[in-house]
């Protein structure tokens, strides 16, 4: 059921790339970024984890701003059932890259709408396939170097020189870069925040 807008929409995060994906759509919010580290359980599955994440973050910034609309979420890469977060070194980005070359892994985002003065939460993951091009050792250099790959799960950016190391991509492009903006946009309106008429891609 819709209802009419509550609040401000605020967006959990840090991430420039979930900003600015909101903002082409056309949608006005605020920035708070939550203050909670992001956890790394073995014993959950990547949806389960990155649900529990991007429910955390919500809260964390629900709990001050409890009229708000609160937006949040959380991504991972996996391959197989080993998760590839955000490379320490280059070296380790290096071996990322290595281990995605010409195979098809899974990227993951948790994602919680949550408006804590109601108690509700829409609280959901959504999945896309991607798979990489078989990489040489210098197009592995080339891509490292044209990027910053210390802040990206998996040590890449889709929307950075993606067509260099991507094939082929099974679902929700945006999703890859941060945030699976069809799925958003239904749970949105069912809080009702919709983007403002006449925006970029409306």
């Amino acid at each position: 059921m819709e209802t009419e807008p509550v609040s401000l929409l605020i967006l959990a995060s840090a991430s420039p790339r979930r900003a600015e994906l909101l903002r082409q759509a056309g949608f006005e919010f605020e920035v708070i970024p939550p203050r909670v580290p992001e956890l790394e359980w073995d014993q959950l599955s990547p949806v389960e984890l990155c649900q529990l994440n991007a429910h955390r973050k919500a809260r964390a910034v629900a709990k001050q701003h409890p009229d708000g609309v609160v937006l949040a979420a959380d991504t991972l890469v996996f391959l197989e059932r080993q998760i590839l977060a955000k490379p320490a070194t280059w070296e380790d980005a290096r071996r990322m890259l290595r281990a995605l070359s010409g195979r098809t892994h899974q990227v993951v985002t948790g994602v919680s709408v949550l408006h804590l003065r109601t108690h509700r939460e829409a609280l959901f993951a959504v999945r896309t396939e991607v798979r990489f091009r078989a990489l040489t050792e210098a197009q592995i250099t080339r891509y490292l170097r044209a990027i910053d790959p210390l802040d990206k799960a998996g040590a890449y950016a889709v929307q950075d020189h993606g067509e260099w190391i991507v094939e082929e991509i099974s679902g929700s492009f945006t999703n890859v870069v941060g945030l699976p903006l069809e799925r958003v946009e239904l749970e949105l309106a069912r809080f009702g925040i919709r983007p403002r008429e006449g925006a970029e891609g409306r």
